[in-house]
């Protein structure tokens, strides 16, 4: 059903995996969609889908870490549709290595991308979304309940995401404006084919378990379903409600399954 006729929805990180089949997923529902991201070719595609669909689609190049940038898209989503319903911020990358090898660097840009963007998202996104009674998206991860050796940063950032949502709810308790905050398990994507430096390389290996690998568009069905029931959290697949079950609740269990010994180098 067109749960959302003529709503606009603004997703960052949306010219690939989650993001492009929310994107596809939100017009198939009736949305207008802008798909921000990097990689303007990739955002152009997915633009040109959903405008065969007979929906309007704008491509808005953002980096998210640019405060100011992520601000003028606002301000260009509104001149262009008059009015922004659904923020998303999806934009993400995985930093990976072990807490004693990885530079203040690599912190600093897992945290600029992952938490920094979340919230310049949502700064920028909110006074409008107060004028429409619209939503505010978080994607965070399981990884936000779950700790695994080597994921250190990128499991800080997913924490600190789920914070922000969490909180953001609160803050905006009776205002008309809900917050979601997704936590997907494991599902299609390219984001282990960026390395720690943020560049993209198709030839590097996903080591996530392919037989637990949803498709990123059967998330893209649950995630927007999620958002428009106006869900304060949500966690899928059948995996990831597990995994999130035992490291909320059962952490001496997580721990003693996936501690690895301090004498692996």
């Amino acid at each position: 059903m067109a749960y959302f006729t003529g709503l606009v929805v603004w997703i960052t990180g949306g010219g690939s995996g989650i993001g492009r089949s929310m994107a596809l997923e939100f017009a198939r529902q009736g949305a207008h969609i802008v798909v921000s991201g990097r990689r303007k070719d990739r955002l152009e595609e997915v633009a040109a889908e959903i405008e065969a669909m007979g929906k309007r689609a704008m491509v808005a190049p953002c980096d998210v870490t640019d405060e100011t940038v992520v601000n003028a898209t606002v301000d260009r989503i509104v001149g262009e549709f008059g009015h922004l319903d659904v923020a998303i911020a999806n934009a993400g990358m995985a930093v990976g290595g072990r807490v004693e090898k990885l530079t203040t660097a690599e912190w600093r840009r897992q945290l600029d991308v992952n938490v920094i963007g979340a919230v310049s998202t949502a700064r920028a996104a909110l006074p409008e979304l107060r004028k429409s009674g619209g939503r505010m998206v978080f994607v965070a991860s399981v990884m936000a309940f779950l700790c695994v050796p080597g994921n250190a940063a990128y499991s800080a950032s997913k924490f600190a995401v789920r914070a922000i949502g969490l909180t953001l709810a609160q803050e905006l308790k009776g205002t008309g404006v809900s917050c979601t905050t997704i936590h997907p398990g494991f599902v299609e994507s390219e984001i282990n084919q960026v390395d720690n430096r943020g560049h993209f390389d198709p030839e590097r290996e996903d080591s996530r378990p392919a037989f637990l690998m949803w498709k990123s568009e059967k998330a893209a069905k649950v995630i927007v379903d999620a958002v428009r029931r106006r869900k304060r959290e949500y966690v899928f697949s059948t995996h990831g409600k597990v995994g999130a079950f035992v490291g909320a609740h059962m952490p001496g269990i997580a721990h003693a399954l996936l501690s690895r010994g301090g004498q692996k180098k």
